[in-house]
């Protein structure tokens, strides 16, 4: 297989107007404005944002105009492609806060020596209403309320901010504004994106294109989500990381190996022979987990989180060095979810709650009940907390 073939069907599921089109302009020579834009909604990038970002960095590396869009006006609407409900609005400080970490994680993936990045606050916070009214009228209303998400609120009597239906307009007016050939995304991002596909039609007379990515399963089943706590994130720990990937179902082994490694497809295609021929999975997936810790750290941590899990879980030890972390009184008078989210184990007290009703969390070995403080479980003043199987840490009070 050819890379321009690789590069259009791995992980790719639509590209509009056509993959063909789009394969044809590829092989002239002619180097393309490509981006990709990602809103700083939360601190962390998850291992289902790297699929459209290593479609961005393999573009970079064919030499084409790349850029990677920080979303940090249209943050402040929140988008709801993939939601069931209406995004808490953020403040500037949430969103720049959020912000902080995000080229550190995507620099796993990117080479920013290759990329330019770009903030959307830059054109759109400069935008007068009536440019914003000539923009509103390129699209129907028809459109936006047809889709299924929000079909369904509407039919639930759920609330709908105008400020949703014009996210897809400041979504397309980035594209506009950058002179995008192509837009690459996640495949729920699809209609947004031919909002930009729309605009530089109607304004400029331009055919551009869209490529949809696959989306990559994430821990409990569903679509890998910032919101949902089912995240692999590419700034977890090494051993987290690995842990978390051991525990996918082995249904989603050769997913995952599409999506979230360089394996080549003729590799990946004899390891799925394997898994039919009868190889234990379990060996399999370490192999997946090794060649994810690998590509995003090193070998080195790779060969260490994998001798920590077999230790932890495969021999049911727990590890010899455990994270010891020191807090005055007054921590231990914090609930167990509030101490939870400070010490990094639960991305907010919603999903620490989530992981207490799901009996995941235990102090000094016993399983947390209900959501008192941390001295209730304790009076001592040095806490072995655990978190799953597989994260420890050691409170000392002092």
């Amino acid at each position: 297989m050819d890379k321009i073939t690789e590069l259009l069907t791995r992980g790719v599921v639509n590209i509009i107007s056509d993959k063909d089109s789009l394969a044809k302009k590829l092989t002239t020579g002619e180097k393309l404005n490509i981006y990709l834009g990602i809103d700083p909604t939360a601190t962390h990038i998850h291992l289902g944002h790297a699929v459209p970002l290593r479609k961005l960095q393999t573009f970079a590396k064919l030499g084409h105009h790349v850029k990677f869009l920080i979303g940090d006006f249209t943050a402040l609407i929140g988008d709801t492609s993939d939601k069931d409900t209406e995004r808490p609005q953020l403040t500037k400080e949430q969103i720049e806060e959020n912000f902080q970490t995000y080229k550190k994680q995507a620099e796993k993936v990117l080479d920013f020596s290759q990329i330019e990045i770009v903030y959307n606050s830059e054109w759109l916070s400069k935008l007068d209403f009536v440019t914003t009214v000539k923009l509103c009228r390129q699209f129907s209303l028809n459109d936006f309320v047809s889709r299924e998400l929000i079909k369904k609120r509407l039919n639930n009597n759920q609330h709908i901010t105008l400020l949703e239906e014009i996210y897809p307009v400041m979504q397309g007016y980035d594209s506009y504004h950058m002179d995008t050939d192509l837009q690459i995304g996640g495949a729920d991002q699809t209609f947004n994106m031919q909002a930009g596909r729309t605009l530089q039609k109607n304004w400029r007379g331009k055919e551009s294109f869209v490529m949809s990515t696959d989306y990559l399963v994430g821990t409990d089943g569903r679509k890998m989500s910032k919101s949902w706590g089912n995240a692999i994130w590419l700034d977890d720990t090494p051993e987290d990381m690995y842990a978390k990937v051991m525990a996918i179902n082995d249904e989603l082994i050769i997913q995952y190996y599409t999506l979230a490694t360089e394996i080549s497809l003729e590799e990946i295609k004899s390891i799925e022979t394997k898994l039919t021929n009868g190889e234990h999975p379990m060996s399999v997936k370490k192999n997946l987990a090794n060649t994810i810790v690998t590509e995003l750290y090193s070998e080195q941590k790779a060969q260490e989180a994998q001798n920590a899990f077999e230790k932890r879980v495969q021999q049911k030890e727990v590890p010899d060095e455990i994270e010891e972390v020191v807090y005055p009184e007054a921590f231990a008078a914090l609930s167990i979810t509030e101490v939870l989210v400070q010490l990094h184990l639960a991305q907010s007290i919603s999903e620490a709650k989530r992981l207490i009703q799901q009996k995941g969390v235990k102090i000094n070995t016993k399983a947390v009940q209900d959501f008192g403080t941390l001295r209730e479980y304790s009076s001592g003043n040095e806490i072995f907390l655990q978190v799953g199987k597989f994260k420890f840490r050691k409170i000392v009070i002092k």
